[in-house]
């Protein structure tokens, strides 16, 4: 395990093919290297919360508890993406940067829409 591989255990979010997916998308925000501070804040926040909150979703019994978690986690993957393009069309972002994350999030946001619809 490297420093950037996060542990794998038996906790319910580690197990979710999910949150390995809004990881992903974490990633890809970061190395986008975002010049403008309020894009760059609003992008980070939208992928660490799409992150959290599908972990959360996952660690929640009842299926009321779930669905809001991971709505708030797909909303957050949605604008997590949407601040990346905005900043890549405005010069403030790595070219290609949404390109990468696009399809990342359109499977986060699959699989969460899968969950909420069962």
């Amino acid at each position: 395990m490297t420093e950037s591989t996060p542990p794998r255990s038996k906790l319910p979010h580690h197990q979710l093919i999910a949150f390995g997916v809004a990881v992903e998308l974490l990633v890809v925000i970061k190395a986008a290297n975002i010049k403008d501070a309020t894009l760059r804040d609003q992008a980070l926040r939208s992928a660490k919360s799409a992150c959290t909150n599908t972990a959360e979703g996952s660690g929640r019994v009842t299926r009321p508890d779930k669905s809001r978690a991971l709505a708030i986690a797909r909303g957050e993957a949605v604008e997590a993406v949407a601040a990346l393009e905005i900043a890549e069309l405005t010069g403030d972002a790595i070219p290609g940067s949404t390109a990468k994350a696009i399809p990342i999030a359109e499977r986060l946001v699959a699989l969460l829409t899968g969950f909420l619809r069962r």
